[in-house]
């Protein structure tokens, strides 16, 4: 009896993780490693295939950045859009790289100050972000996610 009675204090003393089943134990793990991770922020940029992937997450991002504006700008220049006032204004686009690095456009904010041209100018962005080329999806964890984005586009007028 008095074995069982030093065996029972010894057990008391030390932590209850030695009666954790081990499906409890890892589920414990997974729930920490959740914490830790930074949901907002990707591992990698989205990438063009002209970016490199072995460089720094801020020159991802630039090339990521520079790829798309030239893009837009291109498409922007092709078509001459005007503005109702002599006001400098700014169009955001807010779109997704999808996990399988295709484009969503979700919302162009501000395009009303082309006045009838609205639609016609929506229509062009969502054309091309269409046309981008191919897209490597931003990665978390070595996963491929979806990430969202919001992009200014100034409208300076003549």
């Amino acid at each position: 009896m008095r074995k069982f009675l030093i065996l029972l204090m010894v057990c008391g003393f030390t932590s209850c993780d030695f009666f954790e089943s081990k499906d409890a134990k890892t589920q414990k793990l997974v729930n920490q490693e959740m914490q830790n991770i930074d949901w907002n922020e990707v591992d990698q940029y989205p990438l063009f295939s002209k970016c490199d992937e072995t460089v720094t997450k801020v020159l991802q991002k630039k090339c990521f950045e520079e790829t798309l504006f030239l893009h837009i700008l291109e498409m922007l220049q092709e078509n001459e859009f005007t503005v109702d006032n002599e006001v400098k204004d700014t169009v955001y686009v807010e779109f997704t790289s999808e996990n399988n690095g295709s484009i969503t456009v979700l919302n162009i904010l501000n395009s009303e100050i082309f006045g009838s041209r609205k639609a016609e100018f929506d229509e062009k962005i969502e054309q091309s972000l269409n046309s981008l080329p191919q897209l490597e999806p931003a990665l978390k964890r070595g996963i491929p996610i979806r990430s969202k984005f919001r992009i200014p586009i100034v409208i300076n007028p003549k």
